[in-house]
């Protein structure tokens, strides 16, 4: 599995915060490693709401389908698949000083006869991280 984490600070509070992040189609706003975010769910995020996405990865834009596995405050696990890969992406935002932290984690594990090129890949992954970070931390500021 290939891991991809980091985590910025924001002056927003946790809950500030994460109102916005666990609206999981506003990825497309400060993430432009994903610029398609669609909520196919009804009503307020809950377990087993559903997501259509569109990644953009090595020059080729890839749909993949998103789930809900687990929210409580302050955390959201989603799981995405396609035919390529499955990603468990999460988000956790905790207190820190005025405002606070937030973590981005994404996990992906290919599919297949792709999975032994996993070592041989997992730069290529780790250069979605900063600008993922940097946008997440840009617009979580920019709601201040």
């Amino acid at each position: 599995m290939i891991t991809v984490k980091g985590t910025i600070s924001t002056p927003l509070s946790p809950a500030q915060a994460f109102a916005f992040l666990k609206e999981f189609e506003n990825t497309s706003e400060w993430d432009p490693g994903t610029p398609v975010v669609e909520k196919r769910s009804i009503g307020p995020v809950a377990v087993g709401h559903r997501y259509h996405a569109e990644a953009e990865f090595r020059g080729k834009r890839q749909p993949i389908e998103y789930e809900v596995t687990e929210l409580r405050e302050g955390h959201i696990k989603l799981r995405g698949e396609n035919k390529t890969l499955v990603s468990f992406d999460s988000i956790d935002v905790v207190p820190s000083g005025s405002g606070s932290d937030v973590t981005y984690t994404a996990e992906f594990q290919l599919n297949g006869f792709r999975r032994i090129a996993q070592p041989f890949l997992k730069p290529a992954f780790n250069t979605l991280r900063d600008p993922a970070l940097n946008g997440l931390r840009d617009k979580l500021n920019s709601l201040v």
